[in-house]
């Protein structure tokens, strides 16, 4: 399948042309294209998205004050097409790109195996608040760098809501809002301050959902600067509330999350986050 409207050598020099606004966005690292793949090969792409939560088989359901979203887990849910499509956004010309574009020196690495990625399901009413993702991959040991959304939603209107949030080093404010529409692709550095979610429940119809594919890259070792000595081997997400607008109940359960992080093995913590795991 053709998923590209350019050639392998123009989306590597694509990167290049984009790097030096990529580097100078705020409030961090990040970018993101509209109708960057082929519309008619991304809507079969869409055509086999799972109904998650139906199942349950391959699948994670998150239901805490953070959080009220479904995952698939691995390759499980992927339908022969989508596998297709993630396995070449984890090609060496896609990492070319991601390379070009992000400038980050460290040789980027693909996740075969979807650590927290893969397809990602939204529905009426669920949120994910702001945070910053997990620093280290559990099974690789290789350091966060980069994460890629391709959003999925065709004709998504701005009462929905489900814009993707990126917010101030200090969380003192929202900067950039992304609506989460059909073919658009967003892409951000993940460092220690790279704040970002879709905080306010989603609203958009009942036969309506927020779908998305996660794809995130690693690295073997990353700059001293982009993560504290104390978070550099994390492997859990860490929120955070947003001053006046989320609830007492969020900030008392990420008080708990975060003793439990000091105190227990990460396998527990991530026990604790998670409502159901299939």
């Amino acid at each position: 399948m053709q998923f590209l409207d350019i050639s392998i050598p123009e989306l590597v020099e694509l990167g290049a042309q984009k790097a030096e606004a990529y580097a100078h966005a705020e409030p961090f690292p990040s970018i993101y294209f509209d109708n960057f793949f082929n519309a008619d090969a991304l809507r079969q792409v869409l055509a086999e998205f799972p109904e998650l939560g139906k199942e349950g088989k391959g699948e994670v359901f998150y239901a805490n004050p953070n959080e009220a979203k479904y995952a698939s887990k691995g390759e499980y849910k992927f339908g022969a097409l989508t596998r297709e499509f993630m396995h070449f956004l984890n090609s060496q010309p896609f990492l070319e790109f991601l390379q070009n574009l992000t400038g980050i020196k460290e040789t980027l690495i693909p996740d075969p195996y979807f650590e927290g990625g893969g397809c990602h399901q939204i529905k009426p009413g669920g949120f994910l608040k702001v945070h910053v993702d997990f620093h280290k991959h559990k099974t690789m040991g290789l350091d966060r760098r980069v994460n890629v959304l391709v959003y999925m939603n065709e004709d998504w209107k701005e009462e929905y809501g489900g814009h993707f949030e990126l917010w101030e080093k200090d969380m003192s404010r929202c900067v950039t809002r992304i609506a989460p529409l059909f073919n658009r692709m967003a892409i951000f550095s993940t460092t220690d301050y790279s704040w970002h979610g879709h905080p306010d429940p989603l609203t958009c119809p009942p036969d309506r959902s927020r779908k998305s594919l996660a794809l995130y890259y690693y690295t073997n070792g990353r700059p001293a600067s982009d993560v504290s000595e104390a978070n550099r081997n994390r492997i859990t997400t860490t929120f955070a509330a947003r001053k006046g607008q989320d609830s007492a109940k969020m900030t008392a359960f990420n008080s708990m999350v975060n003793l439990a992080n000091d105190l227990l093995p990460p396998i527990i913590v991530k026990t604790i986050k998670k409502f159901r795991k299939n």
